[in-house]
């Protein structure tokens, strides 16, 4: 990396490119005191794994123009400024609607986002090549109230277990929260619908297996105190904020991958922006292989079948910007749903 002094800006080399880095001493995260140029020179440190998460994926960025103490957004449609080496992609949203986000192919191009103050990356499970056909298979472990990340730890266990029996292969990452994600790669020869109905199938069969600690439910008020796998990540414009973003939290954690045998003993905390590089330049990018290894769905897919014929189970309810899909059942929440009526009030007169 190179840099330069320029009117109150650096100029950053990143890879072939010179990226301008405006307020580069602009504090981003007080609590630790990291700068925008730290935030900047972190994602160059990561480069090659940030770069591997993104590679092509239309991309929504999280943006933090006065650090994490100030008012955020997110921006799914490409800047107007967008230099011309970044690409874009058109994705669909679920009103019909379309819109063109950036897609990083380099280093560079995540480096040029930060400058804007993004600090958390959320890329679409779909390649700019093909976006109605998700290369990626995304289970989010949400811990909820009365739980935490050792919860999440033991359903990541348990799900690695399912997915192998399945034929499918998981990596695990860290959320830089309390949670875990897990993501599979898959052949993208399935639509959005299909792959959220594999997502539910795993999903409820770890909720046979485990009642007691994890759930399928999507109303808050239904779930109690265990893991949440929430199967909508899967539903058409929802994302996953991607392996190396940085995380909008006081003490800057970042989401980190892992290896299988690393998830019981790692804990969130072991991860940020100051000690995820110093991991990247002793181990590199855990997940790089992770795209040589797509699986495919079939065995899923048949137990979904079965889970319908079986036991009558459908679809589930999906986000509330979604509309209404068919066999959806009612996206009332139970305590709405279960109010009494209130008596006719007799004709008067």
């Amino acid at each position: 990396m190179g840099g330069g002094q320029k009117s109150g800006a650096l100029e950053l080399t990143v890879g072939e490119r010179t990226v301008r880095l405006s307020n580069p001493d602009k504090v981003y995260f007080p609590e630790r005191g990291f700068t925008k140029l730290d935030v900047a020179r972190y994602y160059i440190a990561v480069g090659e794994g940030v770069v591997r998460a993104l590679r092509d994926r239309p991309t929504t960025l999280e943006r933090f123009p006065e650090g994490v103490t100030g008012e955020s957004f997110y921006q799914k449609r490409a800047p107007k400024n967008l230099p011309e080496w970044i690409p874009t992609g058109r994705i669909a949203f679920p009103s019909g609607r379309y819109a063109d986000e950036i897609c990083p192919t380099e280093p560079a191009a995540v480096v040029w986002a930060a400058n804007l103050g993004c600090l958390t990356f959320h890329p679409w499970p779909v390649r700019r090549s093909d976006t109605d056909h998700p290369d990626e298979l995304r289970i989010d472990l949400d811990p909820q109230p009365g739980t935490d990340y050792a919860d999440a730890v033991r359903a990541a266990t348990e799900l690695r277990g399912l997915l192998e029996e399945l034929g499918l292969r998981g990596w695990p990452k860290t959320s830089g929260g309390r949670g875990l994600h897990v993501f599979v790669p898959i052949v993208p020869e399935w639509t959005f619908p299909q792959v959220r109905r594999a997502a539910i199938a795993i999903a409820r069969e770890l909720e046979r297996r485990a009642p007691e600690r994890i759930t399928t439910a999507w109303w808050k008020e239904e779930r109690g105190a265990k893991i949440f796998v929430d199967y909508n990540q899967m539903a058409r414009d929802r994302t996953i904020a991607s392996a190396y973003s940085v995380r909008p939290r006081p003490r800057a954690p970042v989401s980190a991958p892992l290896r299988w045998e690393e998830v019981p003993d790692a804990v969130p905390e072991d991860f940020d922006l100051a000690t995820m590089p110093v991991r990247f330049a002793d181990v590199g990018d855990v997940h790089a292989e992770m795209a040589e290894h797509a699986c495919r769905l079939e065995a899923v897919l048949e137990l979904a079948e079965r889970d319908e014929r079986e036991h009558g189970l459908g679809d589930l309810p999906y986000p509330p910007d979604h509309p209404k899909a068919p066999g959806e059942p009612t996206r009332v929440q139970p305590s709405r749903a279960r109010r009494p009526r209130p008596a006719p009030e007799p004709p008067s007169g």
